[in-house]
């Protein structure tokens, strides 16, 4: 991003899933006249609404535009706050972060030009880090052949090669993400190895909040479980079917998307029964939040003093929830000190 003339501050509120970020996200954003800029890996996606846990979206409000590059996309609304990155493209096309980064850096400066706050929300952990630390993407161009080749390798096998090519590139990398881990390799081949991320202090002017929403573990597991529950109710499994046939979304393209799209897509094809599915689903999900956690909790500050990197902790871990009790206050108490 472009340095701003006066330290321009962003809030980020992240936490693993079902944790009740967006909830937090639109009480700031109302209380401190914020946007909201989703940073969640499958909410770009179209259709997929019931298995991403979209927010309801507002009927009332008229839509409006927003203009990225060279596209346009919907504003979309729920309970009158505008959200950015939600519905923007195709299930069936190839989404990255590097698309992100540079999607939000100019809706983030459209929000700070227009006066407001901007508020980045969501729990895919390597995108909020895009934002924050500034990361410079390769221009490697993808590589179908080799992605065609990398694809019939199982994870394990794919960590063993990215190892070998770069192992200090394997030990932050999501070791469970496919798509994350053929990239990679494919970079590794073309430049030799991973860029490291530009970690070089005061090239920009903003400054950050991140609160993480700290829950109790059993607590969230709860959590899981009853919105998976509700989801099933809601029509997820249908929502699937529809992506497929509807959509001409590919079984193979479902299951990379992974947890509900992945386990679901085989209940379709009649790879696993229903109750193994939804047992699975139960459990991977619990797995998903478990990563999110650790990618959160090891989350570094790169600092200088005299002349070498120090690292410490930057996200403020707050509880949503205390004695039974929503426990907003504490969150809105530290957004305020921050902006004011």
């Amino acid at each position: 991003m472009e340095p701003s003339r006066n330290n321009d501050k962003i809030i980020v509120i992240l936490g693993p899933t079902s944790s009740g970020k967006s909830d937090v996200a639109i009480k700031l954003a109302r209380k401190f006249n914020g946007e909201i800029i989703s940073a969640d890996s499958r909410q770009i996606y179209k259709g997929m609404d019931i298995g991403t846990g979209k927010i309801a979206r507002d009927s009332s409000v008229p839509s409006s535009k927003f203009k990225v590059q060279s596209s346009k996309f919907d504003i979309y609304y729920s309970e009158s706050i505008p959200h950015y990155m939600i519905d923007i493209v195709s299930p069936k096309t190839n989404y990255n972060a590097a698309k992100f980064k540079k999607q939000a850096e100019k809706i983030i400066k459209n929000i700070i030009r227009r006066g407001k706050i901007p508020i980045v929300c969501g729990g895919t952990g390597f995108w909020i880090k895009s934002i924050v630390d500034d990361i410079v993407f390769p221009e490697v161009k993808p590589d179908w052949k080799l992605r065609k080749k990398l694809n019939k390798k199982n994870i394990p096998e794919l960590i063993q090669e990215l190892k070998k090519l770069d192992p200090r590139r394997t030990k932050d990398i999501d070791r469970n993400n496919k798509v994350r881990l053929i990239r990679a390799i494919e970079i590794c081949r073309s430049l030799g190895k991973v860029p490291k991320i530009n970690q070089e202090l005061g090239t920009r002017n903003y400054e950050f909040l991140q609160i993480g929403i700290d829950i109790p573990k059993e607590k969230l597991h709860k959590r899981i479980k009853i919105r998976l529950d509700k989801r099933f109710k809601q029509g997820m499994i249908k929502e699937v079917k529809d992506l497929h046939i509807k959509n001409k979304v590919s079984w193979k393209k479902l299951e990379v998307f992974g947890l509900e799209y992945g386990w679901i897509a085989k209940y379709l094809q009649e790879k696993i029964k229903l109750s193994e599915m939804k047992e699975n689903l139960y459990k991977d999900s619990r797995k998903y939040a478990k990563r999110q956690m650790t990618w959160f909790r090891r989350d570094p500050k790169p600092s200088r003093q005299g002349g070498s990197y120090w690292a410490s902790k930057r996200i403020k871990w707050l509880p949503v929830c205390r004695r039974g009790r929503k426990n907003y206050k504490e969150i809105e108490k530290e957004v305020k000190k921050f902006l004011h």
